[in-house]
């Protein structure tokens, strides 16, 4: 099997074209992320059942010619925590590959960890161990060396024996349907999550009234967009505590901005009007747009019913042998328990995470019959690993 580095846009060419008629098609990524707004794209492995390669992207500038490949024909697509690699391919042709399998994803189908490093994956379900050694390696530095090649070929070796195995244990456990479920959401929400408006994600603004939550997302949307302009990661530009002590203190004159402290540097000088404007337009903006949900009172049997429950959640994960950290949270059975029992209801229909598709199956009805008081809860034997047990009650 041939290990080739594609530096030459000849050989690109050739393997779009061999690409076409592959059935299967695994794929990782290297980059770096820390100095730019976008991930910097440094290498892209490949992986089929003929060839293995290594395209370098800093030689193939345009590889959008890849990109749209994987995002059509009718070939499966093989990753392992690809939420980077949908979103390279996204930026780049604006589209998404036909039919997705996330080994990660998968894994967490068939174990109690998730999420799971790819060697961890590849050495449970394949019993191998990948090479490790250049998980700090700046990928941006030429030339390669003989060891950054073969650990970033390992990261596509067993992708498509991965597929293989899991995809044969999702269809003895009957999962293939939760499974491709769990997939079809994972890549919305990868998808949604480009036009969301992250800005409520700053650090430290949780005690902030409404008018200073508005300053807030003024200065966010600023910084995005100015860090996208000059491709610079968002909180180099402004740092997020410095955004929250400017939306505290509400003040719009540049002057009186200047004189925070941190606020002195060459770059944010420059800056100054612009920083004032956002203020203003946050204080100028109507409170109902961005004004803080109201504390609620929350009725103590439903904390009380929540501790209780939640590790009735564990048990059933551990028995079905799924991850219980990709099911759901402690949060989530209470919310299901607020839903029942008509705690918080805001006038929306929406079930929640636990009521709906195979999270129900596997966990949710059976809380919902705890609930209604058509199962109880048993201890058995005190010493096994899980003592309690489900019963009907007649």
């Amino acid at each position: 099997m041939q290990s080739p580095i594609i530096t030459e846009a000849a050989e690109f060419n050739k393997l779009c074209e061999r690409l076409q008629s592959a059935e299967q098609i695994g794929i990782d990524t290297e980059f770096v992320s820390e100095d730019t707004f976008y991930p910097e794209l440094c290498l892209i492995q490949v992986a089929t059942s003929d060839e293995l390669a290594v395209i370098d992207t800093l030689a193939i500038r345009d590889v959008r010619p890849f990109w749209q490949v994987i995002a059509t024909g009718e070939h499966l697509t093989i990753l392992h925590a690809g939420r980077e690699e949908l979103n390279f391919i996204l930026r780049a042709v604006d589209a998404v590959p036909k039919h997705l399998f996330d080994v990660q994803i998968a894994a967490g189908f068939c174990s109690h960890e998730f999420p799971s490093a790819y060697g961890a994956v590849v050495n449970k379900f394949l019993e191998h161990k990948p090479l490790k050694g250049e998980q700090r390696t700046d990928w941006r530095r030429r030339p390669l060396t003989k060891a950054q090649i073969n650990y970033a070929l390992e990261d596509v070796r067993y992708l498509l024996p991965l597929h293989d195995r899991l995809a044969t244990l999702l269809s003895e456990r009957e999962r293939s349907g939760w499974f491709e479920a769990e997939m079809a959401h994972w890549q919305t929400e990868i998808v949604a999550a480009r036009d969301r408006q992250n800005w409520r994600r700053v650090s430290g603004i949780g005690k902030l009234g409404p008018q200073s939550l508005a300053i807030v997302r003024e200065l966010w949307l600023w910084r995005q967009q100015e860090a996208q302009r000059l491709n610079r990661p968002p909180r180099r530009l402004l740092r997020d505590d410095l955004l929250v002590e400017i939306a505290k203190r509400k003040v719009d004159r540049p002057d009186r901005l200047m004189a925070i402290r941190g606020m002195q540097r060459g770059a944010l000088k420059r800056r100054a009007d612009e920083l004032a404007d956002c203020v203003r337009r946050g204080l100028e903006a109507p409170l109902d747009r961005t004004a803080k949900t109201s504390r609620r009172h929350v009725p103590s049997q439903l904390n009380l019913l929540g501790q209780f429950l939640t590790p009735a959640l564990g048990i059933l994960c551990r028995r079905a042998e799924i991850a219980a950290s990709m099911v759901g949270t402690a949060s989530d059975v209470r919310d299901l328990v607020a839903y029942r029992l008509g705690f918080f209801n805001d006038g929306q229909n929406e079930k929640p995470a636990l009521m709906r598709g195979w999270r129900a199956r596997l966990v949710g009805n059976v809380i919902n019959e705890l609930l209604e008081g058509k199962k109880s809860i048993r201890i058995t034997n005190v010493k096994d690993k899980d003592p309690l047990v489900f019963d009907d009650v007649e």
